[in-house]
């Protein structure tokens, strides 16, 4: 997102929209791409992201062929070259292609369509992710999805690998939860924690990270069956680890903790915990610190998070966990900490004022906390 353009405004509007129908009239005849500018620019402004998405993908319906298959496979011949199947790194995608795999799942899900649907995601992949979409097949045809999703966990395209794992996962963000068990999809993630790809190790270790919502143990065996195999790189095992226990270890859930080799009882004490204002606006940064001494005999290695409780509209408190550091400390050893931390509202944290608190977490326990008062926003 551009700096102070929403995100709405700079992934879908008249450029990108424009662009589509510039491609579409090269691939098929006598589309009219005046006519669909004109079409989808009456209502855009108004929108939302995915309500502009919807909103394009709609008007695709009036203004390509009724048959859906011959849409679709002139939506794949609209596409632009795609030359970057060997690249590793993160490629989320371009907006501009989004409305199609949504013009896919809103029409192509169907028994009739659904080999040359399930085909245009995989090829819609490359160009921008269609783990939205796929969510609509997994539901409607979970059986041949799955079919089609493992086949895809061994393609050579690192997106369309990385779709296998994304659109599967118990709980994407922002998109239709799937009906399908919780482990539905570990055999697809057997073939996948092993990529060579950081693209698709992330998504993994996303995927993974959404179980242990709900089944823990799974994750854990999962992880550890993974490891002992010894087919991932040691730097790149660790990675997927990390990543897929953050809530468990934000959760202070001790089988994650034990998983990671830390104890849930380190010898270490917290003092002099000093919040610099005690009382902060919303909107202001919160900042404190404290100093952390290890009290045994032995290395003390341990990962410390710091939780902000604050006060409901209504009534008892919420709270945030947030990551701070991971360090070892020598018998004896102390160290200093500080940190700043921006109060605001978020999509699924609204902040009023009241009381809160600030804890110390290390390894999952809490050992120290320190109140401080939250002011109206300035």
């Amino acid at each position: 997102m551009s700096q102070g353009i929403p995100l709405k405004e700079s992934a879908m509007n008249r450029a990108r929209v424009e662009s589509l129908a510039a491609d579409l009239s090269r691939a098929v005849p006598r589309f009219d791409a005046v006519g669909f500018v004109a079409a989808v620019m009456a209502q855009l402004p108004d929108l939302e992201l995915k309500a502009r998405i919807a909103c394009v993908a709609d008007t695709l319906a009036s203004y390509l062929p009724v048959d859906i298959g011959a849409a679709t496979a002139a939506i794949l011949a609209a596409l632009p070259p795609h030359d970057d199947a060997t690249f590793t790194g993160s490629d989320f995608g371009i907006y501009t292609y989004a409305p199609y795999s949504d013009f896919v799942a809103r029409y192509g899900c169907t028994p009739a369509n659904l080999e040359s649907s399930l085909n245009a995601l995989k090829e819609l992949t490359k160009h921008f992710t269609t783990e939205d979409a796929l969510r609509y097949f997994l539901n409607a045809f979970p059986d041949e999805t799955m079919e089609a999703v493992m086949e895809w966990s061994r393609d050579p395209d690192y997106h369309v690998r990385r779709l296998a794992s994304e659109g599967t996962r118990p709980i994407l963000p922002w998109s239709p939860r799937i009906t399908l068990p919780v482990d539905a999809a570990i055999p697809v993630l057997d073939n996948l924690y092993t990529d060579t790809s950081r693209f698709v190790t992330q998504s993994v270790a996303n995927h993974i990270n959404d179980i242990t919502r709900t089944d823990p143990h799974l994750a854990l065996t999962v992880l550890d069956r993974w490891r002992a195999s010894n087919k991932q790189r040691p730097t790149e095992m660790n990675f997927i680890i990390k990543q897929s226990l953050r809530t468990l270890v934000k959760k202070g859930h001790s089988g994650a903790f034990e998983f990671l080799g830390l104890s849930t009882s380190p010898a270490v004490e917290v003092s002099s915990l000093r919040i610099d204002a005690p009382a902060v606006a919303i909107g202001e940064a919160l900042v404190f610190d404290c100093t952390i001494r290890a009290t045994g005999p032995s290395t003390q290695r341990v990962i410390i998070d710091y939780v902000v409780q604050y006060p409901r509209a209504r009534s008892g408190h919420g709270e945030a966990v947030f990551k701070w550091t991971t360090t070892e400390l020598a018998p004896g050893e102390s160290r200093a900490l500080t940190r700043t931390q921006k109060l605001r509202s978020t999509a699924s944290r609204n902040l009023t004022p009241g009381p809160g608190r600030l804890h110390i977490q290390i390894n999952g326990a809490r050992v120290a906390e320190a109140p401080f008062q939250l002011l109206p926003a300035a």
